[in-house]
């Protein structure tokens, strides 16, 4: 079996400028059912199962499996163990709080099942994060009286654990942030302070990632300052001292029944006992740097750690074992019983961020890492096994969504992950990637299109971001199965792709800060462009500027910096035909299903336009405030209008989801407001199948379909 591994940075996405809460304001989670109905409509998440880095776990000491994770750009979830599924939380924040469903930290009340805080923000540089609090186990939030710069989806999201409870006074909590220090409430939340007194000076862009009560010693506390080592109190923070030759990397701490200190690192793992260090890192092992820490709340002597990120064999298993407080080490193996069928082998710990041992039920032991969870009840045997599941937890990356006339009902191609053929069942999770088991794989597809005249001749276009190689592939049979491009020129990223609607031989890519390229022969030879300019930097771009006439075979457009560009010989040249409309980045332009020369675009705070003599002249739809996505539709019975889809802002209507069945003179709300898809919704399609039926791709909340019931 060969293995595929690659380093996965930072997606770095940031649209929305951030809107403040109030502080009284009371924020509702709505549990599930997976579907909510309004207006006619229902909402569902497509079935994929997990994808996105799981950044560490929670168990409750009091309440036998009350369990919460928290993800880097998929919000907060509370597991449901009869159902087996993740309920997410904070679903209901609507697009702008998108910031919020970054996860930087989350802690719970030792004394008080029902609370529970979270720290939320996605990036310090997308607005402020904040931290809110739930008395009811998160199905309502309270905003608490803080904001400060959070980055749950940046540098060291996987180490530590920001937000800490004090077991002997729970009104004590701090919170160490990633630019501004350490911070302090003495009432349960609802006033913080600096504190003043902590001298420690952390990684600028990391701060403070582990804030660790004592259960035994009242009034004792630590703090990870990453880059300066870890800090110690012994009056709940009023001074803090630099524990002398504490490790300056620390990933993870723990504290054993005991008060022994444990603590993982770049260089390995040590342990702290009677003011001494030691060094206790696994002996014949080929790398030295451990995150993942855990200590049996049953056993002081019992010991859980993961290697840190990626370790280069698969062979060998990332999870350590000691049973004499770091003496000796058992590098465990293990089998898999996945849940999801798509999931390699290879998944299993890759990039673990926690792994945490059950303190209320002996044995079992949690494991989150890069795509989901896992769980085994039986850390104790020669050979745990270890179940992912999924349920509930949907936190891909959407780039690209298409809905073909004929064959399968949806495709998706996502970031990391690589896409998905979903077939005719989207309540089912997928056998396999885009890719198949034996076609070529892509760690993400950033662009699908097919024929219009021959819907099952399709082509994608992606590759591997880690290693800097990009390529493509074809399809005769709907996505079932792909071929790769015999040849592609080298360091060029394609981000969009169009097809021509009568030769599925000839499709043209604009590319990563380069100039566009077309094939005449199925990607079997390149050359370049005339007439358009170099294409925008990928890969975390959303706009879909580039598309295909759905009757004329040799006619593309193309929107950049408020002109449109038009083809007439297969993609060859293009020449400008209109420079009228405002520019703007975040775009879509669209061309309509049955109908030569009729072109819209979407110019998001700028309305919608429609053209019907190929771009030469538009029209402002009337009413739309704001055009963010949209997406044609199979007609309804009895028309041949397509269905007009919208996520968007309708005069007098507000924000939202909405359908048009008279190309925008009238609109019908279609949205649900308790289930907003507001995680940074990045594309949008629709149905050429079923009437009614409309997608919409999200940046961390994967994919939704909204259908009439």
């Amino acid at each position: 079996m060969s293995i595929r591994l690659f380093h996965i940075p930072l997606r770095k996405i940031i649209r929305f400028s951030m809107l403040a809460l109030a502080t009284t304001v009371a924020l509702t989670t709505v549990e599930p059912s997976r579907s909510s109905t309004t207006s006619g409509y229902q909402w569902n998440q497509v079935s994929i199962g997990g994808g996105g880095y799981v950044t560490n776990i929670y168990l409750h000491p009091l309440e036998k499996n009350l369990a919460y994770i928290r993800t880097d750009i998929g919000g907060f979830y509370r597991w449901n163990s009869l159902e087996k599924r993740w309920i997410p939380l904070i679903d209901h924040f609507e697009s702008d709080k998108s910031n919020y469903y970054g996860g930087e930290g989350l802690a719970l009340d030792p004394s008080n099942p029902n609370v529970v805080y979270i720290a939320a923000g996605k990036y310090t540089k997308a607005g402020l994060g904040t931290i809110f609090k739930s008395t009811n186990k998160g199905q309502t939030w309270n905003k608490l009286n803080i904001d400060l710069p959070m980055g749950g989806n940046e540098t060291k999201r996987w180490t530590g654990e920001r937000l800490g409870v004090n077991p002997f006074n729970t009104n004590i909590i701090f919170f160490g942030s990633r630019l501004d220090g350490l911070w302090k409430s003495v009432n349960a939340g609802q006033t913080w302070k600096k504190v003043s007194s902590f001298s420690g000076k952390p990684n600028a862009s990391i701060g403070i990632t582990g804030i660790l009560f004592s259960k035994k010693n009242s009034g004792l506390v630590y703090a990870n300052a990453y880059g300066d080592g870890i800090y110690k109190s012994t009056d709940t923070g009023v001074t803090w001292n630099r524990i002398a030759g504490s490790p300056s990397k620390a990933n993870r701490m723990a504290l054993n029944s005991n008060g022994v200190l444990y603590v993982t690192h770049t260089s390995g793992v040590s342990k702290y006992t009677n003011g001494a260090w030691s060094n206790i890192t696994p002996t014949n092992i080929k790398t030295i740097s451990f995150n993942g820490l855990s200590v049996d709340p049953n056993n002081s002597n019992h010991v859980l750690v993961t290697y840190d990120q990626y370790h280069e064999s698969t062979n060998y298993s990332r999870v350590f074992q000691s049973t004499d407080g770091g003496a000796t080490w058992q590098q465990k193996s293990h089998s898999l019983n996945p849940q999801v069928p798509w999931w390699p082998n290879w998944y299993f710990a890759s990039a673990a961020s926690a792994i945490e041992f059950d303190p209320n039920i002996t044995g079992k032991v949690w494991l989150t890492d890069w795509f989901g969870t896992w769980q085994t009840d039986n850390i104790n045997a020669n050979k745990p096994t270890w179940s992912n599941y999924e349920k509930g937890h949907e936190e891909t990356v959407a780039f690209e969504l298409i809905s073909p006339p004929k064959g399968s009902l949806l495709l998706s191609g996502v970031a990391d992950v690589e896409g998905f053929n979903h077939g005719q069942k989207l309540d089912t999770y997928p056998s396999t990637q885009l890719g198949g088991t034996n076609g070529p794989w892509y760690q993400e597809t950033y662009s699908i299109a097919y024929s219009e005249k021959d819907p099952l001749r399709m082509v994608r276009v992606g590759g591997h971001r880690g290693f800097n190689t990009f390529t493509g592939g074809t399809s005769t049979d709907g996505g079932h199965t792909w071929k790769n491009f015999s040849s592609f020129p080298q360091n060029t990223m394609p981000l969009r792709i169009a097809m021509s609607a009568s030769n599925p031989n000839l499709f043209v890519a604009i590319a990563s800060e380069k100039q566009p390229i077309r094939t005449t022969n199925g990607g079997a030879s390149w050359s370049g462009v005339s007439g358009l300019p170099n294409g925008p930097k990928g890969p975390w771009y959303w706009g879909q500027p580039l598309a295909s006439d759905k009757v004329n075979g040799n006619i593309f457009y193309y929107y950049n910096g408020g002109k449109v560009y038009r083809s007439k010989d297969g993609a060859a040249y293009f020449s400008v035909v209109n420079s009228t409309l405002p520019s703007e980045d975040w775009s879509m332009l669209k061309t309509v299903p049955g109908v030569s020369n009729e072109v819209w675009i979407s110019l998001n705070s700028n309305g919608l336009y429609r053209s019907t003599n190929g771009g030469t002249k538009f029209a402002k739809i009337a009413g739309v405030e704001k055009a963010y996505l949209f997406a044609f539709g199979k007609p309804q019975t009895g028309s041949t209008i397509p269905a007009l889809y919208l996520y968007g802002k309708i005069i007098g209507m507000g924000g939202g989801i909405f359908r048009s069945l008279d190309r925008g003179q009238t609109w019908t709300n279609i949205s649900n407001p308790l289930h907003p898809i507001g995680n940074v919704p990045n594309v949008m399609e629709a149905s050429r199948q079923q009437f009614g039926l409309v997608f919409i791709g999200t940046d961390g909340k994967g994919i939704y379909y909204g259908k009439p019931n």
